[in-house]
Order: structure tokens, then C-alpha cells, then sequence
């Protein structure tokens, strides 16, 4: 099956650009008002699990929120002026680094998502880093303020809870690791 659109979207509808930060654009299309990423700018988000199937997670304040969010590491591809062209396994390797300390061997691409569609146009390439080595503390770079944690795959779902529980926000993307126990 083909992606067909809809007959109510008119594609020739002009895109208006309501305003225009330096990350982040608001548009409006027809009757549809959206955000998406200013000049481009694209996010790659690692899957990292250590040899001891831990998998390796990142919390940090997020404003929009108002308060820390458990994550998966992640960043944003060409971010820079410097870099607009960055390949987006090199950002992914550089991201995971930066935030958790560790560098992956092997770095293999899933695919591309799109975390809320109905809002956002911004997507991301989610990466599955192998064969880890611990190469510093992480923390991210200057401002970041992140915390990073091992959590066992097979207590996953309560380690969530436990965060929900905190007070913590969770990111969508997280669900990637509840997939099959949310069906049971």
C-alpha cells in the first residue's frame, strides 16, 4: 500500500511562517499551525545497551516541562553553522560520548521516526550503539547539567514507574524499551 493523501489537504496551500527562532520555526498551513526545526536541523537519538544488558539512560531539566526528564541520549545533527552538513551516525557517536561517557564500537541505524505528528514535523534517526566503551563520565557539555543511569532491561518498567513516581517526566521514546510488555 502506497501513502495516499487525504482529499481534504491541499498541498499547494502556501506554508506561513509564524515566527523564527534559531532551533525552531512555528508554521501554519491552511488551518494546521505546527513547529518544526529551524535550517534543517535534525535529532539522532542512541539505543545503548552495555554488555551486561543495561541500558544506558539520560535525565535532564527540561524547560518546556518545567522539571528533569528521563531519556534516551540524544542530540541534534548539524546544529551548528559549522557542521550544518553533519552526517547523522557522527552526531549520534558524538551525543552518546558527550552525555553518557561511553563510545560505541558499532553505531547501526533503525530508521527515522517522528515523535508527535500531529505538532511537530521534526524527526529522528534512532541509532543501536554496540560494543560499548567507557571513555569518560558524561554530563554533557557545558549547561547540561545530565545525570546518567544503568538500568537493567529486565526492570525497565519499574524503573519507570519508580521516575513517574519521583516526579520525573519520560520521554515518549522510552517506550521503545516497554514495547512488548505493554501488550501482555
Amino acid at each position: 500500500m502506497t501513502a495516499t493523501l487525504p482529499d481534504h489537504y491541499d498541498a499547494a496551500e502556501p506554508v506561513e511562517t509564524m515566527w523564527e527562532g534559531r532551533f525552531i520555526t512555528t508554521k501554519r498551513q491552511g488551518r494546521w499551525e505546527y513547529v518544526s526545526r529551524a535550517r534543517g536541523i535534525r535529532a539522532a537519538v542512541i539505543l545503548a545497551v552495555d554488555a551486561q544488558d543495561h541500558v544506558i539512560l539520560v535525565d535532564q531539566f527540561r524547560v518546556p516541562l518545567g522539571k528533569r526528564c528521563i531519556e534516551l541520549p540524544a542530540g541534534l545533527v548539524g546544529d551548528h553553522d559549522d557542521n550544518a552538513d553533519e552526517d547523522s551516525g557522527i552526531a549520534a557517536a558524538r551525543e552518546l560520548e558527550e552525555e553518557t561517557g561511553y563510545r560505541a564500537g558499532t553505531m547501526e541505524t533503525v530508521g527515522e521516526f517522528f515523535s508527535s505528528p500531529g505538532m511537530v514535523s521534526e524527526s529522528f534517526t534512532l541509532f543501536r550503539a554496540r560494543d560499548l566503551l567507557k571513555v569518560g563520565d558524561g554530563g554533557g557539555v557545558e549547561h547540561e547539567d545530565i545525570v546518567v543511569h544503568h538500568v537493567p532491561l529486565a526492570g525497565i518498567g519499574q524503573a519507570i514507574q519508580r521516575w513517574r513516581d519521583e516526579g520525573y517526566a519520560i520521554d515518549v521514546k522510552l517506550l521503545t524499551l516497554l514495547g512488548p510488555g505493554l501488550l501482555g
